[in-house]
């Protein structure tokens, strides 16, 4: 015990402490990150400081682990206060008229490539994603204005990186996120606080049903020319469907996270402008956005499996092969 916590401890023990403190802080981060409304991560948070701090003196002697100590604190009080929920009797309880707006309809069109698929899924996927968030927000602006309440739009994982076979759906979502923000900006003026939501997959039955996918494969189908139908081959073309009826496999049934992030983006004293809750949605925005796009292109092939080629190229490869 006495020389655990001895200044003079030095060599490979001094390196295993900091790699225990390093480690702790990252799991106590991460955990706080993906559950940011339980009342646990407040406690994780106030012991933080003290367990680093007592490492820190073992490894850094007093001066050096006070330092440490007093930085962590002012980090840890940041974190909490951006984290922390509105009280029952303040404002998000008691304010009279309306406090907040969450945009949540979508939908999702016919997953394709963006050739293949005919305009009126573009306009569709617009209309409802976009053009209706936008109509709603400014329809009640003037109440949130006065509230000085919060706006929460549901955007998408597909809204901040490019997601192969998404074109209409990913479109009309990353222009919601560029609205989000722009309004994040401007609104802050009035008080009034806005977050984007990018979730992840997630079993809401926003593919629809079987008939919906018969009248949208129908609709495809009829408006391809000849050439593009000979083009990508009637083998990739009946994949389509193929891999919408894979996709709910891939999704997570239990939407609590995405709850979570929408409660605390109407309640927490200062909310995020943006949440990434679900698996993958925050590491595959880290990929496109700090590494090379062709490694991002090679990561998201293999995440999504649209790793099918259309006939034309299929061919022109295996006569390379060949050769």
């Amino acid at each position: 015990w006495i020389t655990f916590f001895s200044p003079t401890c030095c060599g490979p023990f001094r390196w295993f402490c900091v790699g225990v403190t390093v480690l702790f802080g990252v799991t106590a981060l991460c955990v706080a990150k993906r559950s940011p409304v339980e009342k646990a991560n407040v406690l994780v948070w106030r012991l933080l400081p003290v367990l680093l701090g007592l490492l820190c003196v073992a490894t850094l002697g007093a001066a050096g682990g006070l330092a440490v100590f007093c930085g962590t604190c002012l980090v840890s009080s940041a974190y909490l206060g951006s984290r922390a929920l509105l009280p029952v009797g303040d404002k998000a309880v008691l304010v009279t008229g309306l406090w907040g707006v969450v945009n949540n309809a979508g939908v999702l069109g016919f997953p394709a490539d963006g050739e293949l698929l005919p305009m009126s899924t573009y306009r569709q996927c617009m209309e409802v994603n976009f053009f209706g968030a936008v109509e709603v927000s400014r329809t009640f602006l003037p109440l949130l204005r006065k509230s000085q309440g919060r706006l929460v739009n549901m955007s998408s994982m597909a809204g901040g990186i490019p997601l192969p076979r998404c074109a209409a759906y990913g479109a009309s979502k990353a222009a919601l996120s560029m609205f989000s923000g722009v309004m994040r900006q401007e609104l802050s003026k009035w008080g009034i606080k806005v977050a984007a939501i990018h979730p992840s997959g997630f079993r809401t039955g926003i593919q629809g049903t079987s008939d919906l996918w018969e009248k949208q494969e129908k609709e495809l189908m009829e408006n391809l020319s000849a050439d593009t139908r000979q083009d990508y081959g009637e083998d990739y073309l009946l994949g389509l469907k193929d891999y919408l009826l894979r996709m709910p496999a891939h999704c997570d049934a239990d939407l609590s996270p995405v709850l979570s992030a929408i409660l605390h983006a109407l309640l927490a004293e200062r909310p995020q402008g943006l949440y990434t809750p679900g698996k993958g949605a925050y590491m595959s925005l880290c990929v496109f956005c700090y590494l090379p796009l062709w490694f991002y292109d090679f990561f998201i092939g293999k995440m999504m499996n649209t790793e099918s080629v259309p006939r034309v190229p299929r061919a022109s490869e295996a006569e390379r092969k060949n050769l």
